[in-house]
């Protein structure tokens, strides 16, 4: 195993020790989506746990590393926004914010922060799904005019939608822990048993239409 998956599978432990990440195969969450899932993320709780999200911030910091310098650091509301402020402060770079929707009063922004048409903008997220969030925001960088590196986030599904949404944007990303590992990781660690990971993976081929039965 190498070093990424190392620390992708100490990623996914930390987010299922302090419940970040919930499996519920027999209790499955409703989702905003109206899906019903055996899994729900909640990256916001890494930030209570100074170790963990100390951790995160030096992963993310290593990660950008294997992509073009940037110039700027963006976070994707709301999730992205404390975990990208602390990446920029290490690196020594400004940071904007991308909200989901323009300001209804003010300036009406929709990003925060002092931009610059000539930045090179790298972007952060804290959960991929259908990336739609992750790819508007991607967008709203890119009409204002400046260049995106990247992306990069703490954890993805690896739904297929979302992998052609990034591809069709031509936007690269990379993710610190994933969906597999996650998995792999919870079975190792009795987070799961073995039928609980059947569940959870025939949720996984099917999940707009799975049934806690099915």
């Amino acid at each position: 195993m190498n070093n990424f998956n190392n620390n992708a599978a100490k990623i996914a432990e930390f987010l299922l020790q302090i419940n970040a990440v919930k499996l519920q195969p027999t209790k499955p969450f409703k989702w905003a989506s109206g899906w019903n899932s055996p899994i729900y993320c909640d990256n916001r709780k890494i930030l209570a746990y100074p170790e963990i999200r100390s951790f995160i911030k030096n992963e993310f910091v290593e990660l950008i590393k294997e992509f073009e310098a940037p110039t700027c650091i963006a976070g994707v509301a709301t999730g992205g926004i404390a975990i990208g402020a602390l990446i920029a402060e290490e690196l020594g770079l400004p940071f904007c914010y991308v909200r989901s929707s323009v300001k209804s009063h003010g300036m009406k922004n929709n990003i925060e922060g002092d931009l610059k048409k000539e930045d090179k903008v790298f972007v952060i997220e804290d959960l991929i799904s259908s990336g739609m969030s992750s790819l508007k925001a991607v967008e709203d960088l890119r009409e204002f005019g400046v260049k995106i590196i990247g992306l990069g986030a703490i954890f993805t599904y690896g739904f297929e939608e979302s992998i052609k949404g990034f591809k069709n944007a031509s936007c690269s990303f990379k993710t610190l822990s994933n969906f597999s590992v996650l998995l792999e990781t919870a079975l190792k660690n009795n987070y799961i048993t073995d039928s609980e990971l059947n569940t959870i993976l025939k949720w996984r081929e099917s999940p707009s239409n799975w049934k806690i039965n099915a």
